[in-house]
């Protein structure tokens, strides 16, 4: 729970509180907690416990991926993405990346893609470096901001925030 507690400091310190940027595709966002995302819930009330409580169970630990089987620094990272783009995107930027370390199949056969960081890719996760792992995610996490911007130009008022999370 310790890494989770420090991943969460580490989102509320980027997302921040209450907004409702007219360019924001998650619409109302209360602890980074979209209303697009969660169309039942009172973002505007939203306390800070009860994000925690969601960010926890949707992001951290889900049958997508489940962040504690992970070292820190790519459990954060990871973690991120998951919140920014979500878990599903998240948990195939992860399974990409390790095939893309995996030096033609030599140290693992490559992986499904499918969005289910299952027992396989945490075979997988477990012999790669994970130093290179955490430049792999972040080269990915830009690259899709590029092409989040190069398809939606009014998204490029983000770019530079992004930026902090690469």
């Amino acid at each position: 729970m310790e890494k989770f507690n420090k991943a969460f400091e580490i989102i509320i310190g980027i997302e921040g509180g209450l907004a409702d940027h007219k360019n924001d595709r998650g619409g109302l966002t209360n602890y980074g907690i979209s209303q697009k995302s969660f169309p039942d819930l009172d973002i505007r009330n939203l306390t800070i416990d009860a994000a925690k409580k969601i960010y926890y169970s949707n992001y951290w630990k889900t049958a997508q991926m489940n962040l504690d089987l992970i070292d820190e620094k790519n459990a954060i990272e990871l973690f991120d993405i998951a919140v920014n783009m979500g878990v599903g995107t998240a948990s195939r930027m992860f399974q990409n990346g390790l095939n893309l370390m995996n030096r033609n199949q030599k140290d693992f056969p490559d992986l499904k893609v499918d969005g289910l960081a299952g027992k396989d890719t945490i075979g997988a996760y477990n012999k790669v470096n994970k130093d290179i792992l955490f430049k792999v995610l972040n080269g990915l996490q830009f690259s899709r901001y590029v092409s989040i911007c190069e398809k939606d130009k009014t998204q490029e008022i983000f770019f530079n925030g992004w930026m902090h999370r690469v």
